[in-house]
């Protein structure tokens, strides 16, 4: 029997994948002491899923699931860990608060620049910080009376939660900055709860060669990013872009309704219902094996070029958008290396306890390419330079970009020294990871 009906397939629209929990058995069995009948019931339910739906079910290590206490440490043990790095499992409230952008803290993200600095490198809008100015580059001395720096040296991460306190609204920290000036600013700012803008910048940039480019700083593909790509889409439109630069340096993908929407505006109206993407499911299940198609969206574009600024932590649903267009466009990276996922998952539902996020299927383009594990190499590296804000010409991953769009190749400056940067964030990354589909249901 199939995994999805052929005409839910067809949709692809953004929601849960709702699967049925397991009936109670009418055994009785003895719970170990420290073990959660719940999480025994979820484990068991996982180990089913796993064996069916897993797209590496035939590599999935020998494993007794009574030896394990929950679907974590279950997941942890079935991984097909020669390339899974992904499969995962979030508390269904987790997921649901990510999937809508629910967050609670300051709404950050910090990294250390080549001069042992921390920086703030990402700063959403709702932030508390942002009302007060602060802004990207912006050089983070000291933490509650505690230096940063030693922290993210040693890359202590447990030192850095302890300090800057738990996800709870009211936790209240104190900032010493040094401002863009050269002043330090004091701000003390309280952790609060409001939803992330996904859409950090759009901007246009006027290039010396005559065009005009779009500049979009896109953060994660969730629902509510689709109102925002509207505006973004539409200000594009109106300001007659001849070239776009899409910045996912720390996008980790998201939801294939939101990147489907994504890539329509960028490849246009000309190619509405061309395949976009090919997604093969498991031996067993290769009757599910599906291609869907650019949709129709109120702005779409007509450009011949796109630049990404990439980095180690540009993931699935972002590189799948450069992998998906690369037949349609003339796509160049500039930055690092991808994190290297074409492959995807559906989310598991068990009653309200739980969401599995296996590996299900690979990802492939129009062209049938796909399987960069390695990830997609950029035309140049260049450094995640933070010391920057996102639409100042000196940063160095845009600069380049801009280049490339006046001159057709990279800039003939050297190699920089590079190194991967050392970030800590507040938000959840592992949900970024996961396709998620509309109103499917798996045949029992």
């Amino acid at each position: 029997m199939s995994i999805l009906s052929q005409a839910s397939m067809k949709r692809y629209l953004f929601v849960i994948l709702i699967l049925s929990a397991l009936f109670s058995s009418c055994k009785k069995e003895i719970t170990p002491a420290g073990y959660y009948p719940v999480d025994i019931e979820a484990r068991d339910y996982l180990y089913t899923k796993m064996n069916t739906y897993y797209l590496w079910y035939d590599h999935i290590p020998a494993v007794v699931k009574e030896n394990y206490k929950d679907p974590y440490e279950l997941m942890d043990a079935m991984r097909y860990k020669a390339l899974d790095r992904w499969s995962f499992v979030l508390t269904y409230n987790e997921f649901t608060a990510q999937s809508q952008g629910s967050f609670v803290g300051h709404g950050i993200r910090f990294g250390l620049d080549p001069t042992y600095k921390v920086r703030i490198v990402q700063i959403y809008n709702e932030s508390p910080l942002y009302a007060k100015g602060v802004r990207r580059g912006w050089i983070v001395k000291k933490l509650n009376g505690t230096d940063l720096a030693p922290i993210f040296i040693s890359g202590d991460n447990a030192a850095y939660n302890q300090l800057i306190g738990p996800a709870q609204a009211g936790i209240s920290n104190t900032f010493l900055f040094e401002m863009p000036d050269g002043r330090d600013s004091t701000i003390t700012t309280q952790k609060s709860s409001f939803t992330l803008n996904t859409v950090i910048v759009c901007d246009t940039l006027h290039l010396k060669s005559g065009g005009i480019a779009g500049h979009l700083v896109f953060d994660q593909f969730i629902p509510p990013s689709d109102a925002e790509l509207e505006a973004a889409f539409a200000y594009f439109k109106e300001n007659n872009i001849t070239d776009l630069i899409v910045d996912l340096r720390y996008n980790g993908g998201g939801d294939m309704n939101v990147l489907t929407n994504m890539a329509s505006y960028i490849a246009g109206a000309n190619r509405f219902d061309a395949t976009f993407l090919k997604l093969s499911f498991n031996t067993m299940l290769s009757s599910n094996n599906e291609n869907f198609n650019f949709t129709t969206v109120s702005s779409p574009l007509d450009l011949t070029r796109m630049i990404v600024i990439c980095t180690r932590g540009t993931a699935s649903a972002s590189e799948d958008l450069i992998n998906g267009l690369k037949p349609y466009l003339d796509v160049r990276c500039i930055g690092d290396t991808t994190n290297g996922k074409p492959v995807g998952m559906l989310g598991i539902k068990f009653k309200t306890s739980y969401m599995f996020f296996p590996i299900m299927f690979s990802v492939t383009n129009a062209d049938d390419q796909g399987d960069f594990f390695s990830g997609i190499p950029p035309e140049k590296y260049v450094p995640d330079d933070f010391t920057h804000d996102w639409s100042d010409r000196n940063e160095l991953c845009l600069k380049e970009a801009i280049y490339y769009l006046e001159n057709g190749t990279v800039s003939p400056k050297g190699a920089y020294i590079y190194r991967p940067s050392v970030l800590f964030s507040e938000k959840p990354e592992r949900h970024n990871n996961a396709y998620i589909l509309e109103n499917q249901s798996v045949n029992k």
